[in-house]
């Protein structure tokens, strides 16, 4: 099966068990627009919580606040959203569909990636144990053509865009023969700049109406609000903000499923430190938020960092946190150096002082900031394709079967556990109901009677629900449950009395926090 195949497994399968709907399906939906059901919402909320008690409760010095959506519209100006939040747009002729030129670009580079993959794969299998991979990568001459080929382009991708030449862009589609991926054609129009913030008015007569915008980051919020939570929470610096929240951005190629949308929300902190330290900071969040996704058990080796050659607007260092998903490397989380470009430019902008008073130093300065920038909407899709499993099983008189499984690490799956009566009959749902009514206040449990205990835990796989409960009737005579564990399958007799605990350290979220 290819990473494509599975990868449209995977977007059937959510919304086939409730985790991700088309929004507004009912009228054909709305284009990268998504609707997380009840166990998309569930997952939601764990992967939300275990990334907010990572940042606040592990760091005695990091707080969160909740801003508002709507912010006055200088707050825009002053981050640079209005005059630099911009990509470059292109059209095909033929296809009459609009692309974002750079994108255009890195998917070739991307390709040509895959290429230099497959050379090292076809030269792993000849040489075998004695392979040498970092050797091969440094002196295979078609592989060496590849890297200098895409080196080459997006250096000159990257130069183009920080000086505004795009013609110089164009001609570099051109050069490279992308074609459209819809028509096949070449036929391309000139790139045009395009601002992608959503804008919308406030008041209540049309005339009257002041323009403002949906927030394109979530970030903005802390900075205005980053005074009051210093006083009023007496913070010394380093200090941090943290702050869970949607955000909005008129994509103009939203695709890759939920990966890319324009209703989308951001897990954002903001550390505020002192000038001159803002490097040793920004390298142990990525550390630290590199230890985060680690710790949820998808292999470190499908985890990257990649440095930023072209440095944004408001930054002068940045890396990115890149996960293999089906469709390739790609970015899920940034950690940025801001500088003091955000703090400066909303006290020019407004007026007002931002500046701290640091009592070491007894001296007054605006704080640098360093950020980390996680996509929640991209967390869940990289812990739905990375759970997905397809298993081939053998029963015991010879025959195979198949069942589809979400490796969903237990603390974060959406129902922990789910209570059985073996039959409905013989006092075994009521026994299976007053295990489910002691458990239910501490996990998040289903009850299920309906159909066969093989049809059960397949449905219970599917949701990535890592323990099933098993009353019989040896449960009546005893006060013991079997317990199925949804990855080996295996089954364990264990006492009603013990199943608190032994689930409270299976499935907290403390079991992925230690880890970190």
């Amino acid at each position: 099966m290819t990473q494509e195949e599975l990868f449209k497994k995977l977007i059937a399968h959510c919304k086939e068990y409730g985790f991700v709907f088309p929004s507004s399906e009912i009228y054909d939906g709305l284009s990268a627009v998504y609707d997380y059901g009840q166990n998309g919402v569930e997952l939601k909320n764990n992967i939300r919580r275990y990334w907010w008690e990572a940042m606040t409760r592990l760091h005695q010095n990091i707080v969160g606040i909740d801003a508002a959506i709507f912010m006055h519209p200088k707050t825009w100006v002053a981050s640079g959203h209005v005059g630099a939040f911009n990509d470059p747009l292109i059209d095909n002729r033929d296809s009459k569909k609009r692309y974002r030129a750079d994108v255009l670009v890195e998917d070739w580079a991307q390709k040509q990636e895959d290429k230099i993959n497959k050379e090292v794969e076809k030269a792993r299998k000849r040489f075998g144990d004695s392979f040498d991979e970092a050797m091969f990568r440094q002196t295979n001459p078609r592989v060496l053509e590849y890297q200098q080929r895409i080196d080459s382009a997006l250096q000159r991708l990257n130069s183009a865009l920080a000086e505004g030449r795009l013609a110089d862009v164009k001609q570099l589609i051109e050069e490279l023969e992308i074609a459209c991926p819809i028509s096949g054609t070449k036929n391309w129009t000139d790139v045009r700049q395009f601002n992608r913030m959503f804008e919308t008015k406030l008041g209540s007569v049309s005339d009257d109406a002041n323009s403002i915008y949906l927030r394109p980051e979530t970030a903005q919020g802390i900075f205005v609000n980053y005074l009051n939570v210093q006083k009023t929470g007496r913070m010394k610096l380093p200090f941090g903000i943290a702050q869970v929240g949607k955000a909005f951005r008129n994509e103009i190629v939203a695709r890759q499923f939920i990966f890319r949308m324009r209703e989308f929300e951001q897990m954002e902190m903001q550390v505020f430190v002192r000038p001159g330290e803002e490097m040793q900071w920004y390298e142990y969040w990525k550390q630290f938020r590199l230890r985060w996704h680690v710790a949820m058990g998808f292999g470190a080796d499908n985890y990257r960092f990649h440095k930023h050659e072209k440095l944004a607007h408001y930054a002068n260092a940045a890396s990115d946190i890149e996960f293999r998903f089906p469709f390739g490397f790609k970015e899920v989380e940034g950690i940025h150096s801001r500088t003091d470009f955000d703090l400066g430019n909303h006290q020019r902008e407004s007026g007002r002082k931002l500046q701290y008073f640091d009592p070491d130093s007894g001296q007054s300065y605006v704080p640098y900031v360093v950020e980390t920038s996680i996509g929640l909407d991209r967390t869940f899709l990289l812990v739905l394709s990375s759970a997905y499993c397809e298993e081939q099983l053998t029963k015991d008189d010879g025959s195979t079967d198949e069942r589809v499984v979400l490796r969903i690490p237990p603390a974060l799956a959406p129902v922990k556990l789910a209570v059985f009566p073996l039959l409905k009959k013989d006092g075994l749902p009521e026994a299976a109901q007053k295990i489910m009514d002691e458990l239910k206040f501490d996990f998040a449990c289903q009850y299920e009677e309906k159909d066969s205990i093989g049809k059960r835990y397949r449905r219970h796989d599917a949701i990535g629900t890592p323990f099933c409960i098993t009353v019989d009737h040896q449960t009546l005579e005893d006060q013991t449950v079997t317990i199925r564990h949804r990855d080996t399958m295996a089954q364990e007799r264990v006492p009603v009395s013990s199943l608190r605990s032994l689930l409270t350290e299976k499935v907290s979220l403390a079991s992925l926090l230690r880890q970190i």
